[in-house]
């Protein structure tokens, strides 16, 4: 049978017959083969289409075309109606198109949706990131000012005998080593020292550092604990030096006399051992103090 539609496909309409001719000889052709005279063949035999069995179906072939041309002519025209099945598989072929292009668009309007969703997640992430940022600045902050109100209680509160060491010696090294890292801190813990061990000769030491610490800038602070140090005039080497400190912090305060004294003082215990650069220094004081 396929060989018998292959050589219908290469007819060719002869000339002044329309086209339609070929359509008529396929349908022909296949009514042909589905008729009784093909059935007489031996069921389950193939039939051989061999050159005089496929010119007696042209032939035929030709005699119902040129009928159904008369009929044409005669006015009364052959209608080949459309399969059934075809139509039905052409409108079922025209909802799922219309069933395609439903998806399309939901599947358009989908992308479009998840393009802004991802547009709204990327901005919240950016949002969350800031927000994370000034979080940790906040509790940076927060706990920056929790250490500032702690050491400000710590300085502010009342000053009470209290030794970390148990020794005055200990203490003292402790308060160096705290001023070296933090001088609020290592002037509190010298303050603590004076009133922990006052008659200790490490007090001496402690109050000229915290003399020497104020001197720049507060020099009335500084002259009391200057003095105290020089109470009896020690011999310690750090004597000489906290001498001229005392006149200049007088100096400072407006009490030259004072200063003068002092400085009559030096000389009198401490110049002839004391470094050049110290006399020279006591000099310039005695100048500025206009000792006589």
């Amino acid at each position: 049978m396929f060989k018998f539609f292959s050589r219908l496909m290469r007819v060719r309409p002869a000339p002044g017959k329309p086209a339609a001719g070929l359509a008529l000889l396929a349908f022909v052709g296949a009514t042909l083969l589905a008729s009784p005279t093909v059935a007489q063949s031996t069921e389950g035999e193939p039939i051989i289409w061999d050159a005089r069995r496929l010119s007696t179906l042209e032939r035929n072939v030709r005699r119902i075309e040129r009928a159904l041309f008369q009929r044409n002519s005669s006015g009364q025209p052959f209608i080949m109606e459309p399969d059934p099945e075809v139509v039905a598989l052409q409108g079922q072929m025209g909802s799922v198109d219309t069933r395609l292009s439903d998806v399309e668009r939901t599947l358009q309007r989908m992308n479009g949706d998840i393009e802004r969703l991802t547009f709204a997640l990327d901005e919240t992430e950016r949002e969350n990131t800031q927000l994370r940022r000034q979080l940790t600045d906040a509790e940076a902050r927060i706990a920056e000012l929790e250490s500032a109100a702690r050491l400000e209680a710590e300085l502010n509160a009342p000053i009470e005998p209290n030794s970390p060491s148990g020794t005055a010696g200990g203490d003292l090294r402790a308060a160096d080593r705290l001023m070296a890292q933090d001088n609020r801190r290592g002037a509190r813990a010298y303050e603590v020292l004076l009133v922990t061990w006052p008659d200790a000769p490490e007090a001496r030491l402690a109050a000229v550092r915290l003399a020497d610490l104020y001197l720049a800038d507060d020099a009335a602070a500084a002259v009391p604990l200057y003095a105290q140090a020089l109470s009896g005039w020690p011999t310690e080497p750090w004597a000489a030096k906290a001498t001229v400190d005392l006149a200049q912090a007088l100096v400072a305060t407006d009490r030259n006399t004072q200063a003068c004294a002092a400085l009559t003082d030096f000389n009198r215990r401490y110049a002839e051992t004391a470094p050049a650069a110290l006399k020279t220094r006591a000099t310039s004081v005695r100048t500025g103090a206009g000792c006589r």
